[in-house]
């Protein structure tokens, strides 16, 4: 039975409140005034290290998915009014459904590295070539430590902002959020210390990429266990982010690309109008020539912003009910959390998939393989690699030579010592939380876990700088 009220609660890790209102208040205020969802105006969307500030940013692509989450949410309460079937304990709980499904819109890229999705990629591929040899070089004599030790190699390489996201929640900024909010950034369902199921596998889509690392393995279970959602299993919120996502992109790149000039409104047009006619879609053709005309009846400056404020208004609409229809139509499986697909993707004969294809490939076509943002990338890839190298050193001292360098006494090693003093305190403080907790009687499974923990020490700080931070740091540190 669905019964909103298991999901939408006023649990949380540290002082709970009795009020689902002043709760949901409350997650609002702390992740409008969280420094790492600041830290998102100065991370990349697509073109990194931007001075041009009308061009997206990862902070205002999240206000604009929050935005479109919130319609979707209103959306699928107002469907859900007008259909025969209870209410599911949604009645009183409007504000938290809506608000929830904004705010973890507005979360769900706060673990993104710097210089975007090919960082991710560069930061596993350090991890593959720098950190592995030494983790499989602890002894581990028992099958328990030998599988600890293959869980954590798999781990350590496999970064993902989504996974980031929830540490940063949980164990970094401590932003001790309600277990709804919480549970509703979690968008895959799969550890990062898990291998990754097959296809044939009934929740291979939802398990498709690391939702959570092993750091945080425990807090998701505890989460899991109070909401009732069974382990890789997804929270019924976290689809309506997914596709307000997956919406916000949709024209939002090729907008970006024109105001960057890489396109313009003409070539805009006649990229969609072909690839239409190639593809025989007749519903984003439509709207496509309509909103053309109209915005060439405009001053020139004026025509492209016209042409791209009809179209979005137009498609966004159709797109949002096309999902709260989804949505609603498989609410069983939705409220489980084992609908296998996101919302956008699931009918894929209907016209605004066709349409979505479309635009999406455009966008990869011409935009993500554009020379100068493969440029940016490519410098990304050197910044991130030279960072990495930089700060290589702690990960190669012993266990107790790096407690000692963190109670700041002297070691054989003067770089390090100047390294571990501009690493974050509230990272360094996660690390000491976790090692805190370790048992120091098994001594295999505390140095296999400490050095993993010093590892996502390294990676945290890393991950969590702004484009022109780590930049900065690249010139400081390299003494350009």
């Amino acid at each position: 039975m669905i019964d909103y009220n298991t999901k939408l609660t006023t649990d949380r890790a540290l002082y709970p409140m009795n009020n689902l209102d002043a709760s949901i208040e409350s997650d609002r205020g702390r992740i409008l005034s969280s420094g790492a969802l600041r830290r998102l105006q100065k991370r990349t969307q697509v073109f990194a290290l931007e001075l041009n500030a009308s061009i997206r940013s990862r902070l205002t692509h999240s206000l604009e998915v929050s935005q479109t989450a919130r319609f979707i949410a209103k959306t699928i309460i107002a469907k859900l009014k007008q259909s025969k079937e209870q209410q599911c304990g949604l009645d009183q709980l409007h504000n938290a459904f809506v608000s929830t499904a904004e705010m973890t819109s507005l979360l769900h890229d706060i673990g993104n590295p710097p210089f975007g999705h090919f960082a991710e990629q560069t930061i596993n591929q350090w991890m593959r070539d720098n950190a592995l040899e030494k983790l499989q070089a602890f002894p581990a004599s028992t099958p328990d430590t030998q599988e600890l030790k293959a869980m954590l190699a798999r781990d350590i390489c496999n970064y993902d902002g989504n996974a980031q996201a929830i540490r940063l929640i949980i164990k970094l900024q401590r932003l001790n959020l309600s277990y709804t909010q919480i549970l509703s950034v979690l968008k895959y369902t799969r550890g990062a210390f898990e291998p990754r199921p097959s296809t044939t596998h009934a929740l291979d889509y939802l398990q498709k990429k690391p939702g959570f690392y092993y750091s945080e393995k425990e807090s998701i279970g505890v989460i899991q266990d109070t909401l009732q959602v069974q382990p890789g299993h997804r929270f019924p919120i976290t689809y309506i982010m997914e596709a307000a996502d997956d919406i916000s992109y949709l024209t939002a790149d090729l907008e970006d690309a024109v105001q960057k000039g890489i396109l313009n409104l003409d070539t805009v047009y006649n990229l969609i109008k072909k690839e239409c006619e190639k593809e025989g879609e007749d519903y984003l053709l439509e709207v496509i020539e309509a909103r053309y005309k109209q915005a060439k009846e405009n001053e020139e400056p004026y025509q492209f912003n016209m042409f791209f404020t009809l179209v979005r208004a137009k498609v966004v609409t159709a797109l949002v009910y096309h999902v709260a229809d989804i949505y609603v139509a498989h609410h069983d499986a939705i409220f489980e959390g084992s609908f296998n697909a996101a919302l956008l993707e699931y009918d894929q004969q209907s016209k605004y998939y066709k349409a979505v294809k479309i635009l999406q490939n455009i966008s990869s076509k011409y935009i993500y393989k554009n020379k100068e943002v493969q440029t940016l990338e490519l410098k990304g890839y050197a910044i991130i690699n030279k960072l990495f190298d930089i700060y290589k050193p702690l990960l190669l001292l012993s266990c107790e030579d790096f407690d000692a360098l963190l109670r700041d006494e002297s070691i054989d090693a003067f770089v390090t010592m100047r390294l571990i003093k501009r690493i974050s305190s509230k990272q360094i403080a996660a690390y000491k939380s976790e090692i805190k907790k370790l048992e120091r009687h098994d001594r295999e499974s505390f140095e296999i876990l400490e050095y993993y923990y010093r590892v996502r020490l390294i990676i945290d700080y890393i991950s969590g700088m702004t484009d022109d931070f780590a930049l900065h740091e690249y010139h400081e540190l390299s003494a350009i």
